[in-house]
């Protein structure tokens, strides 16, 4: 009883199912025993046989440890255990013969294992010699009550003894199997753990692995599915005289073919009769925003309300200040509520919001407050969507009868397997081309030596009327340090501009927000020429007239951060640089990351970049769907078996969407056993 509560605490194992698909993360040839005078530093885990020849328990309390000592005719090794002594103490019998398996390693130029797997050396261990043998992970506290590796490898022998095909139901359809010639389910599970050979071991992997996509894409394309034949939406049956208006006369610029293209698939949504949901992806700079206030305007043509919820004051105020302006000739009411509206400012908003006066609605999360309600909101527009949580946008629903349609925006490009694994239940339009005399952003990697130099060159742009951001790194563990980096590298900067026509401001997150918005203001308006700042200015700030980003110890930051701050230079008509500033001493992967930056402007490739680098199983901002936790499948490495297993569960959803063909029938089955078919949120 104990032990099975500790396999559900420590390893999540409550079920026959869930020790199945606790893999082994390695297999090794246990017919191989290596001669003790032969180990050397040079071997990982290593299997060797011989005599117990002693065995004792040394110090106290906390510092109690098991050591035994095992010879064979070559030589001695000492094995130490600090946990779980009093188990494997009971196992050994000096003058026994034992196999023991573990990780090598030298003390005093003498080999020793700590935490070994120790197996008396009789016929029942010898047959098992005979197959590759399973490793399994397991935890101090496991190993505590006797569940080591090996003996979850015993728990999952004893399985396969008392199951058969038919107890491991098959959920991938005969044809598909066929065609991608991928083994049955029950023997992929045997051989995953007990192989044969390798070959068994490379099938039964590959199988598993497709599994995994094919349930995953399943799940998402049903969604989907479901979102588009049953979720029904405002239809805006018109172009109006307001956007038809802002589009001839008041866009400041001529709007490229991604953007023309991006809002004919928008328009298209919005008059499906279905609700949108889409993902709108752009590169920093590449036209969002223009986008996003001509589908409002389309909303505002149709007699519906819209909003667009942005992640900071910031970044809310700076959205106002644009559309509010873009907007100035038309009749349109533009309104900003974010946390910092008095209870007088709120008011009148609210009033205008309720009886439908308010138009276009910006703000931050704010607008979701029960207290804001709308006369007919018809479009939800939501800024780097991956910064509000599910719930929050959840609540964006409830403000009309009829859920309003959503728009999601993100400057952070998403490579394309990930979109489709954690983003395929929306669809997706991608603004993949910058506006024209867009001048692509010069980027250097330079090391502290050359700092004066670099000093040198932002003078040089600030006496051209220039203004330049100098940004340190934001290390959440560590404010104190951060700060005293900060202010240190302030009087740094202070030093090499001197003279009284140089100004400089400075935001960091220890200033109260009147400062941090002040500060931040006197850039904007220019009557500061630097600004030495932490990473809050990452979103948010748009002044065109900055041409230099220094970015200081820039091995800190990820590839998407340096991505997102050199955007906040070549937002004007001039050349812009980044300047990566580090030490000497970096490590591969900071090269590779820095290199990545100098060599594209490109933020679709940099983030194919930082999912090779970084693996998905680190990146932030993926939706909370689950999609992304797989045992074995990778989908950097796994691309291709991603794009095939998604094709395929398109084409039995086009097919037979309800899976009552037969030949569908085991995998409508496991989705009912598994509770349903979708557990997931329609949330966008």
């Amino acid at each position: 009883m104990v032990r099975g509560d500790l396999l559900r605490k420590e390893l999540g194992i409550f079920t026959f199912q869930d020790l199945l698909e606790h893999y082994p993360f390695r297999h090794v040839d246990r017919t191989r025993v290596e001669r003790i005078a032969s180990l050397h530093p040079g071997l990982d885990f290593v299997q060797v046989s011989g005599i117990l020849i002693a065995h004792e328990i040394l110090g106290e309390k906390r510092q109690k440890r098991l050591v035994a000592r095992l010879r064979d005719d070559s030589g001695v090794i000492e094995l130490v255990w600090f946990q779980g002594i009093s188990w494997v103490e009971k196992q050994m019998v000096v003058g026994k013969r034992f196999l023991v398996f573990g990780r090598l390693g030298f003390f005093q130029q003498k080999p020793q294992m700590a935490h070994p797997e120790l197996t008396p050396y009789d016929l029942e261990t010898i047959a098992h010699a005979k197959i590759l043998e399973p490793v399994y992970s397991t935890t101090e506290k496991l190993r505590a009550k006797g569940l080591n590796g090996q003996a979850i490898g015993k728990l999952t022998r004893e399985l396969f003894k008392r199951i058969t095909p038919q107890d491991i139901a098959e959920n991938i359809p005969d044809s598909i199997r066929s065609t991608y010639k991928l083994i049955g389910r029950f023997q992929a599970f045997q051989q995953m753990h007990l192989p044969r050979s390798t070959q068994e071991f490379d099938q039964a992997r590959r199988r598993l692995k497709f599994e995994e996509l094919f349930l995953a894409q399943f799940i998402v394309q049903s969604i989907r599915l479901q979102r588009n034949r049953a979720s029904r939406g405002f239809v805006f049956e018109r172009v109006g005289d307001l956007f038809t208006q802002f589009y001839e006369t008041a866009i400041p610029f001529t709007l490229t073919e991604a953007q023309k293209r991006v809002l004919r698939e928008i328009r298209k949504d919005l008059g499906s009769g279905c609700q949108m949901n889409r993902l709108l992806q752009g590169d920093v700079g590449s036209g969002k925003t223009m986008v996003a206030l001509l589908s409002l305007l389309l909303a505002v043509d149709n007699g519906y309300q819209g909003v667009l919820m942005a992640p900071t004051e910031i970044l809310a105020q700076q959205h106002m200040q644009t559309i509010s302006g873009l907007l100035s000739l038309l009749d349109v009411r533009v309104e900003c509520l974010t946390g910092s509206n008095s209870a007088k400012q709120r008011k009148p908003i609210l009033q205008g919001c309720e009886a439908g006066d308010v138009h276009i609605l910006i703000g931050t999360h704010a607008i979701i407050e029960d207290q804001v309600k709308f006369k007919n909101l018809g479009l939800a527009v939501v800024d780097e969507q991956h910064k509000f949580g599910v719930a929050q946008r959840a609540k964006l629903w409830k403000k009309n009868t009829i859920p309003p349609h959503v728009l999601v925006m993100t400057a952070t490009p998403i490579p394309r397997t990930l979109a489709m694994t954690a983003y395929g239940d929306l669809d997706s339009s991608i603004i993949d081309e910058l506006p024209p005399g867009r001048e692509p952003i010069q980027t250097s990697h330079r090391f502290d030596q050359t700092r004066p130099e670099v000093m040198r060159f932002i003078r040089s742009q600030l006496d051209q009327g220039r203004q330049a951001y100098i940004i340190y790194p934001l290390i959440e563990e560590s404010s104190k340090l951060d700060y005293e980096n900060l202010m240190k590298g302030y009087e740094e900067v202070k030093s090499y501009f001197q003279e009284p026509k140089y100004y400089i401001s400075m935001v960091h997150g220890r200033q109260s927000p009147e400062i941090k918005e002040t500060n931040m203001k006197r850039f904007v308006t220019g009557d500061t020429q630097i600004m030495v700042s932490t990473t809050v200015i990452e979103v948010g700030v748009n002044v065109p007239n900055a041409t230099v980003m220094v970015l200081e110890s820039a091995e800190k930051f990820g590839l998407s951060q340096l991505h997102q701050l050199r955007g906040r230079v070549g937002r004007g008509g001039g050349k812009s640089y980044c300047i990566m500033m580090t030490g000497s001493k970096l490590s591969q992967e900071a090269r590779a990351r820095l290199k990545i930056m100098t060599e594209t402007n490109d933020g679709f490739k940099i983030a194919e970049k930082d999912l090779e680098l970084r693996g998905p199983g680190e990146l932030e901002g993926t939706r909370q769907s689950g999609a992304l936790q797989f045992k074995l499948a990778n989908i950097v490495e796994d691309r291709a078996m991603l794009e095939v297993a998604r094709n395929a569960v398109v084409d039995i959803l086009t097919a037979d969407p309800e899976l009552q063909k037969p030949e569908n029938q085991g995998l409508f089955l496991y989705f009912q056993r598994k509770g349903g078919r979708t557990g997931w949120s329609r949330i966008a």
